[in-house]
């Protein structure tokens, strides 16, 4: 591989799901990552993603960012939101929020490593929460 390529593929290490729920949580994540957690995008897109019932799962991404970030010991890289390969972060966060609704103590581990921290159960209800918000609204999160 050429020495560019070989760098993108190690820092987006995976591609993004077909999964239209986890493709719309990224988005989220990475808009709400980078500019803010009232960005209107997101919001935009959860409106038409979820019709009327979209404040729910938007108050949770909004949620589950502001304690991750609080919580986090080092920077969780975020690709740009067009980008269509993940970082691992990325990939550590979809894979938890596919889990945590039947795996709570893998989810655990993964957000744990996620962030940097010992125990993140702290994070589990909030990220429970999300996950079956869009569940409950036709898009589980399935990586």
């Amino acid at each position: 591989m050429q020495p560019s390529v070989q760098t993108l593929v190690t820092a987006l290490p995976q591609l993004q799901p077909e999964d239209p729920g986890v493709r719309l949580l990224l988005f989220g994540v990475r808009q709400t990552g980078g500019n803010g957690l009232h960005d209107a995008s997101t919001a935009h897109a959860f409106l038409v993603a979820f019709g009327k019932g979209f404040r729910r799962p938007l108050l949770l991404l909004r949620t589950l960012m502001h304690e991750m970030s609080g919580m986090a010991t080092g920077p969780v890289q975020i690709a740009p939101w067009c980008c269509p390969r993940m970082t691992a972060s990325e990939a550590a966060l979809v894979n938890a929020l596919g889990k945590v609704r039947t795996n709570p103590q893998a989810a655990a581990l993964l957000l744990a490593d996620l962030i940097g921290v010992r125990d993140a159960t702290g994070l589990l209800p909030t990220a429970h929460a999300l996950a079956q918000s869009f569940a409950d609204l036709a898009l589980p999160l399935e990586p």
